[in-house]
């Protein structure tokens, strides 16, 4: 795969690359295509859902239960709001095709196919399925060639696929601990102060609680602490402002970060390309 407008490429000889980018027939999908040998992850979650196929190497997952080691022919499905992590599981690094349907689109293909109430979840985070990944890798060459009609029905296909198989309806979500509501409280304060948050102890103490058991409750709720959870915060409205056209400068100080290269290294660590480069290609 040569470079490309919205492409990051390094590494000897360009053995690192990605593409992270939308196409304008399939809306409610984000598509991203790489090979990562150096990059990691750090602990992230989305706001729609992941259906991942690994073509090459091994891609070891984070999840909360236990670390996933995918390699050719694994589909890793990870729902919303799922806090991951993700780094190559061998020195050759990892290559995948990445399907992110929206909430809306995941509803809609359900209410087709008609198996399933409520909201879909899966209930496997990642299976061998030769079939299913080359569908998913078929969606995206079927995009990368303007084929719309392939790519919609590709697309349909493989996430009915999924939920037919490897799905049901997501439990309506409880909270353990009488801290959770705290948690759920800061999560708010930090959504709304994103950009001049305060420290642990003031949003404790707004609270009406300690530090510590503020921090123990979020990172039950949200799978990370505070800090770590905001990072993610900011970088997932950071792309919503690109999206919108924004100007990565713009961005960083919107969102709380220091500056355009504070933004830059933390947005390239989650969403996996550079935000200047993921901008391009939602122009195109």
């Amino acid at each position: 795969m040569g470079k490309e407008t919205g492409t990051r490429e390094d590494g000897p000889g360009g053995r690192e690359w990605a593409r992270h980018w939308r196409y304008p027939q399939l809306p409610g999908l984000d598509l991203l295509r790489a090979h990562y040998v150096r990059h990691t992850f750090p602990r992230h979650a989305h706001d729609g859902y992941v259906i991942a196929a690994v073509t090459g190497g091994i891609e070891e997952i984070g999840m909360p239960a236990g670390t996933l080691r995918a390699g050719p022919g694994s589909v890793v499905l990870i729902n919303p709001e799922v806090p991951h992590s993700a780094r190559a599981g061998e020195p050759e690094g990892w290559a995948y095709s990445t399907l992110y349907p929206s909430r809306e689109l995941i509803t809609e293909v359900a209410a087709e196919i008609g198996t399933l109430r409520g909201t879909p979840g899966f209930t496997a985070e990642m299976v061998l399925d030769g079939q299913g990944a080359k569908l998913i890798t078929d969606v995206h060459r079927a995009a990368e060639t303007g084929n719309a009609l392939a790519a919609d029905t590709l697309l349909r296909a493989v996430v009915a696929r999924m939920l037919s198989r490897h799905a049901a309806p997501l439990p309506a979500r409880t909270v353990a601990r009488a801290g959770g509501t705290d948690a759920e409280r800061a999560r708010a304060v930090l959504e709304e102060r994103m950009a001049a948050p305060p420290s642990l102890e003031q949003l404790a103490t707004e609270l009406g609680t300690s530090p510590f058991a503020l921090l123990r409750a979020f990172r039950e709720r949200y799978g990370m602490p505070p800090h770590t959870w905001l990072t993610d915060a900011r970088v997932r409205r950071a792309r919503r402002l690109l999206d919108a056209g924004a100007a990565p400068a713009e961005v960083a100080v919107a969102v709380g970060f220091t500056d355009q290269p504070h933004l830059n290294r933390h947005f390239t660590r989650i969403v996996g390309v550079p935000p200047g480069a993921y901008r391009r290609a939602r122009a195109l």
